[in-house]
């Protein structure tokens, strides 16, 4: 009997050891501070924005052939919506946006949200409205979601992805939902 008391003891000392070893699973790899630094750097990723600062804009980005911005499409065999990758199709798009008329970006920094994927990967979300002219669209303030994949460059914090997506509008309620 007593045995049998001392490996159970054994065991729950090493099972408690073994959890206090785990991280947590909903830990976040990155720090608060790191994350305040993902929110400034979207903030001014903002500010370049409406700036039409392009070489600001440019420098943002991750220099990388896997770069990605996925925005409004002009050309129609792109479809209405497409993904440009690399630096050069990056810079390229948001030239042809910022030159097309006023572009302004409002994000709800209230609803702003960055989360650490790995120790030198994060991810934001915040909606925005945007206001553009560009491929008909109407210069009008519109809904979307910006959603940001951040990389880790050396000590710098850089745009990977760039997703932004329009919110459609709410449907209209059926017959049966106004009668």
């Amino acid at each position: 009997m007593h045995k049998m008391v001392l490996t159970v003891v054994a065991t729950l000392l090493v099972s408690a050891q073994s959890l206090a070893a785990t991280p947590a699973v909903n830990q976040d790899p990155l720090d608060a501070k790191t994350l305040d630094t993902i929110r400034s750097n979207f903030s001014h990723l903002m500010q370049l924005a409406n700036r039409h600062d392009f070489k600001g804009l440019h420098e943002m980005f991750w220099q990388s052939p896997s770069a990605l911005l996925v925005a409004k499409s002009a050309i129609p065999s792109e479809g209405n919506w497409a993904g440009f990758w690399g630096n050069e199709a990056i810079d390229q798009k948001l030239h042809d946006i910022g030159t097309s008329g006023p572009v302004v970006l409002q994000p709800d920094y209230s609803k702003f949200k960055a989360v650490g994927l790995t120790k030198d990967v994060a991810q934001s979300y915040a909606p925005v409205d945007i206001t553009v002219s560009y491929a008909g669209q109407d210069g009008k303030p519109r809904p979307f979601l910006l959603l940001i994949n951040w990389i880790k460059v050396g000590k710098d914090w850089k745009v990977a992805s760039e997703i932004i997506l329009p919110v459609p509008p709410a449907p209209a309620p059926s017959p049966a939902a106004r009668g």
